[in-house]
């Protein structure tokens, strides 16, 4: 790998954006319809196929196959069926049976996972592949996998049954407070529609009743050559031989019929606004949803294309405001967004979204409301227009920049939808050139009048969402009429802006200087030691053209608190970052910020503060800058604390409302001990807060630059950045007195004890419908002497683990979705003594009867690994998945920056970040060439309690049986005499209604 930077310096990229030519059109002029850069052609079968070679990421592919076919076409008793045939492909098909494919994938690096590789929509279903193509075999073979999936998957009962569990449990949980909430919308939205009906999870009672002949009679209609597209983008040495490969798998496929017409199911427009007034016990908060549909328009002539930027550019503009709004005093919102989106075929909606306080559900719509009629009698100003102009111009200017590096991924889906959508493909160069030229001459008035498509006789659904009934529909109505009315007779005002200054500051600092160099070039880094203490280390690549990433690293965080002092301490970010950590309130510096690509954040962890960045080259002035506001800015606490505790407060009793808030807390407290820091933050906790304190925290914790070592990683030219570090990290005053100044082996370490003893619990919690979560731990204890193995040894080994138990619980057995498995080693202090203590979870959601007969398999599994060991086939697999994500993060910037900053936090540094890496990758190298099966069962056994049953807790969330079946349970079988079963039922419900009450009492007064 080339550790050096690309000789072609940043400043002529620039000029290279700065310098592309305007091009003379007419708006008439037609965009082409042939996909610009990829090879695009149609088999004689009727198959589409689109290749193009991009080498992002390096030596793989992105293939897909695309189906015009999605739930819309179901018949009433095949609803689900659509995909239930999606899951069924990657079950068995002719040539691969018993997940087989599954296998594969795995074998080769390519991971299987929920919501990974395929997807069904209402109009359409797609498989996804991300294949390594090091092997010429490779990529032939996952050609064949989607030529399978075209025609070829087996729909055989036993098939069937073995997944309708999965799909059971994905149907299972999408019912919960989210899935129900977007379901409900969406009927109401496509009222009159056969979209309404046709939900792509299906029905409860198809899924768990459809027989193998209906599916397969579906997929046999409906899965036509004649409506599919396969698309390969990667790394590819020449497009031809793929396309013969294509050829090869596709082109002998013929369908023994015609192609059936796909129907176009229209949505019905109309006049009225629709209303909802939807109440969600478990809902996050109080809500509001406004859509306004519209046909889908056509994108074939550069007018269309013109008439697209200018959309964009008012939802950009309206969000604006909106976000204004929300920072306000008194805000009638905590959040609000409008967008764009084609919904279905047929339609596009304008869709606004707002979060708002409870019972405030009427004052947001009104304030929604207001606002976009605002617009249409008064507009949006130029200054606002321009600095949409700026954020529109930065995205274009990045996209061409990185036009030679852009993901597989990205380009593969551009193709596709082009031939699901008949969106245009012309290609970054010529957009570039078409944004560059439209841009400057779209006025704020032709950006304005999209406001228009937003008016409530436009068929408008407006929905409100609340835990509690605090309005009504006619609340809702009463709002519209009111917001209509003022726009009639005009009386709405202008629109109030804000004074913004031109720079973030007005006089720049002095510049530092370089106490120390140090160059690692083992790893292509530089070190330099800044006269006010601070460690800068940078590391230049060319794998974006337009990134910049950085974060900044010190010791000491929340556990050197006390608990008094906790609560207000923890919240400092929250309130600072609502007032302001920059030196200005964050809606002024959006503003400031308008077409400049630059974001810096912060965070107060356990023992350790950062900040992180992420900018374009030519903007990591700002960036940098925006560090040296953080370190010289005092906040103070203002009006601003109001709204961030009543949002802080909201968020609370939504946790309360959320029934997997009781299944979280008490996972913690059995894993973790009941330690205020672990503990969740309650309402009597929040009343404790002091906003003063929590401010001079956060100032402290940004403070002393010499606590700080700070990584860069990306497209950076030494020459350029290196005097904007000195000048603007350098610059940061060293204050007089070390502030939070700590050495990480004397920090406090957070109190935390895994139980001694097997701990199998469930928690019981109020459901609308029903769900259940399981968690699976175990105590891990890594040795200091051995730390740098172990830690790569405890990767794979959960790699290995939720391979296997995915393929008992799911592929075997049938019951469940995906399957979890996560380390936590965070509790720990960064000492460079002592082990380390943390646990592996295995998390699963399932049917609620068979959640601890699921535990057992599990337990079952892990205890045959540790005793009989796992084969070379899962050795194989779980390595080959390790190297596939090792060598993709070696072309990302992020990937770089992580592993820096862990050889800087690693045990081991101890100076030498170059020699702490090495060791780390030492590490890792070692693992990788011993690990075979019987190393893997001894590890198994080691770091884990062996046998697995011996030490362990299980948390299983299961509903609370309601009052109503509770009093059912209590009743026996008596004869049919309804005077003396109403006697019964009588004393019974009056007997249970006392429990209810003593119960609900007992556990009050043991809170008090």
């Amino acid at each position: 790998m080339d550790l050096l930077p690309a000789e072609t310096s940043r400043i002529a990229q620039k000029h290279g954006f700065r310098s592309l030519k305007l091009v003379h059109v007419s708006m008439d002029d037609v965009l082409g319809e042939k996909p610009v850069g990829v090879d695009y052609g149609r088999l004689d079968n009727g198959l589409y196929y689109y290749v193009r070679s991009n080498s992002k990421p390096r030596m793989r592919a992105a293939l897909a196959l695309a189906v015009k076919v999605g739930s819309v076409l179901e018949e009433e008793d095949e609803r689900g069926v659509a995909h239930i045939v999606e899951h069924l492909a990657f079950c068995a098909t002719e040539k691969y049976t018993n997940h087989d494919i599954v296998k594969f994938l795995e074998s080769i690096g390519a991971e299987f996972g929920a919501c990974q590789n395929a997807s069904t929509s209402a109009d359409e279903t797609i498989y996804e592949l991300l294949v390594p193509v090091d092997k010429p075999e490779l990529l032939s073979h996952a050609i064949s996998v989607l030529a399978e999936f075209s025609s070829e998957v087996r729909v055989s009962a036993k098939d069937l049954e073995k997944e309708r569990g999965a799909v059971l449990e994905e149907y299972r949980g999408s019912r919960n407070a989210n899935g129900r909430m977007q379901d409900s919308h969406w009927v109401l939205m496509m009222e009159g529609s056969r979209y309404a009906e046709r939900l792509p999870i299906g029905l409860e009672k198809v899924i768990r009743t459809v027989s193998s002949e209906t599916v397969k009679q579906f997929y046999r209609k409906w899965y036509h050559l004649h409506h599919m597209a396969v698309v390969a983008v990667g790394d590819f040495s020449d497009t031809q031989s793929v396309v013969e490969l294509i050829k090869t798998h596709f082109g002998q496929k013929f369908s023994p019929y015609d192609p059936p017409n796909i129907p176009y199911f229209p949505v019905p427009s109309h006049d009225e606004p629709r209303f909802s007034y939807f109440v969600e016990s478990e809902a996050a908060g109080s809500a509001v949803m406004i859509s306004c549909k519209m046909p889908v328009g056509e994108l074939k002539t550069v007018k269309d294309y013109r008439d697209s930027l200018a959309e964009a550019m008012f939802h950009c503009a309206l969000n604006q405001r909106f976000f204004k709004i929300s920072r306000r005093k008194d805000p009638p919102y905590f959040s609000c967004s409008s967008a764009a989106d084609v919904l279905v075929r047929p339609m596009k909606a304008y869709i606004i979204t707002s979060t708002c306080k409870e019972k405030g559900t009427v004052e947001a719509l009104e304030s929604i409301l207001m606002e976009v009629a605002r617009v249409r009698l008064h507009g949006f100003s130029d200054r606002e227009i321009s600095t949409v102009r700026a954020l529109m111009v930065s995205e274009i200017e990045s996209a061409y920049l990185e036009r030679d590096q852009m993901q597989s991924t990205s380009l593969r889906d551009e193709y596709l939808q082009h031939f699901l959508h008949n969106e245009p493909v012309v290609g970054i160069e010529y957009e570039a050139q078409l944004q560059k030229t439209i841009l400057p001459q779209i006025s704020a008035a032709e950006v304005s009048k999209y406001a228009g498509n937003f008016r409530t006789s436009s068929s408008c659904v407006i929905k409100t969402v609340e835990p509690r009934a605090t309005s009504t529909v006619d609340d809702l109505r009463t709002a519209v009429m009111k917001v209509n009315s003022l726009e009639e007779q005009r009386n709405i005002s202008l629109w109030d802006e804000q004074n913004i200054p031109d720079e973030i500051f007005s006089t720049k600092p002095d510049p530092g200087d370089t106490l120390q160099q140090h160059e690692f070039s083992s790893i292509g880094v530089t070190e330099l030691l800044l006269s006010n203490g601070m460690r800068v280390c940078y590391k230049c690549t060319d794998f974006l053209d337009d990134q910049v990433l950085f974060t900044g690293f010190a010791y000491g965080g929340l556990s050197e608190l006390s608990e008094s002092e906790y609560f207000s301490c923890s919240m400092g970010s929250t309130i600072a970052g609502e007032i302001g950590i920059f030196g200005h309130r964050p809606s002024v510096l959006m503003d400031l910020l308008a077409g400049k690509r630059a974001e810096v954040g912060t965070k107060v962890g356990a023992y350790m503060r950062t900040f992180s960045g992420d900018c374009s080259p030519s903007d990591l002035e700002t960036a940098l800058q925006l560090v040296y506001q953080l370190f010289t800015t005092d906040v103070v606490p203002g009006e601003e604390v109001k709204i961030v505790m009543q949002m802080a407060e909201e968020a609370i009793h939504a946790q309360e409302r959320d029934p997997y808030t009781a299944f979280t807390n008490r996972v913690r407290e059995l894993n973790y001990g009941n330690s205020y820091f672990f503990r969740p933050i309650r309402i009597s906790d929040l009343r404790k807060v002091d906003p003063q304190r929590a401010c001079e925290y956060f100032n402290n914790c940004f403070k002393d630059p010499s606590t700080f070592t700070v990584v860069i990683v990306g497209n950076i030219d030494p020459a350029v950045s290196r005097p904007l570090i000195l000048q603007y990290l350098g610059g940061i005053p060293k204050p007089p007195e070390p502030i939070l100044h700590f050495n990480r082996d004397d920090l406090k370490g957070l109190p935390f004890t895994f139980p001694a003893s097997i701990i199998r619990e469930v928690v019981r919690s109020p459901m609308v419908e029903a769900q259940c979560s399981v968690q699976l731990s175990f105590p891990v204890e890594l040795k200091n002497e051995t730390m740098i193995e172990e830690i790569h040894f405890v990767g794979f080994l959960s790699k290995l683990l939720e391979t296997k138990i995915m393929q008992v619980l799911r592929f075997e057995h049938g019951q469940i979705y995906s399957v979890g498995v996560s380390v936590f080693l965070g509790g720990n202090k960064p000492s460079r003594t002592g082990d380390v203590r943390g646990d592996i979870s295995i998390n699963f959601s399932c049917d609620p009867d068979l959640s601890s007969v699921l535990v057992d398999l599990v337990l079952d599994e892990i205890a045959r690994l540790q005793q009989e060991g796992t084969s070379d086939e899962d050795v194989s697999t779980i390595l080959e998945i390790e190297q596939r994500a090792h060598e993709n993060g070696l072309q990302e910037n992020y990937y770089w920056l992580d592993r820096i900053l862990r050889s800087y936090q690693s045990r081991v540094y101890a100076g030498d970040v170059g020699a702490s890496f090495e060791i780390q990758d030492e590490g890792r190298i070692k693992v990788r060439e011993s690990l075979r099966p019987s190393i893997a069962q001894l590890a198994l056994q080691r770091i884990i309690p062996f046998p697995c049953r011996k030490q362990y807790s299980v948390v299983i969330l299961m509903p609370r049986t309601s009052r109503l079946q509770l009093l059912k349970s209590f009743i026996p079988s008596l004869p049919n005499n309804s005077c003396k079963d109403a006697k019964i039922l009588a004393s019974i419900a009056g007997v249970v209604f006392l429990a209810l009450t003593l119960w609900r009492y007992s556990r009050s007064t043991g809170k008090s």
